[in-house]
């Protein structure tokens, strides 16, 4: 079973986000998609093709899902997912793979900064538990479809790590 519609994923789906280290122009998120969907096509663990999709938001967060019900991806094949990420990104001037980084949502434009850099910022006061961050850690499904990819820094991982718990920042 090859490439899926990925909204018809199940909620217990397996979910991988590979975060653009820019936003993709047009042509770019399009032939994205395209190289991608190639991949999906014959993307297989053990011998068995492995029932995938994919979507791309906000021109910078490519979600790769599997339902794994009737097959589990192995480490060989996501190895091979991230490979080909790697490639295709290298083609772009882009990095696909890096989760290091920190997004967030500023006004209408998605920022990226260092894990360092986010921390200074919550330190002063320009990013709070309120500013909106893209959690790239989201690794099923049902977590994306239930609190989304972007939301208050409060409601993911980044609250405990750059907020304290005193209510300030």
């Amino acid at each position: 079973m090859p490439r899926v519609d990925f909204r018809s994923l199940p909620d217990h789906g397996r979910l991988w986000v590979f975060p653009s280290s820019r936003t993709l122009k047009v042509e770019e998120s399009s032939g994205v998609l395209k190289e991608v969907d190639r991949f999906l096509e014959q993307w297989t663990a053990h011998g068995s093709e492995l029932k995938s999709g994919r979507d791309l938001r906000e021109g910078r967060f490519l979600l790769i899902g599997v339902d794994e019900a009737a097959e589990a991806a192995s480490g060989c094949s996501i190895d091979a997912l991230v490979k080909s990420l790697r490639a295709l990104g290298a083609e772009l001037g882009v990095s696909l793979v890096d989760h290091a980084p920190v997004w967030y949502r500023n006004g209408d434009e998605v920022e990226t900064v260092s894990r360092a850099e986010f921390k200074r910022m919550a330190g002063t006061g320009e990013v709070s538990r309120q500013t909106l961050v893209f959690d790239t850690s989201l690794t099923e499904v049902r977590a994306l479809r239930k609190a989304g990819l972007e939301r208050p820094a409060a409601e993911t991982w980044h609250g405990e790590v750059f907020f304290t718990h005193d209510g300030n920042s």
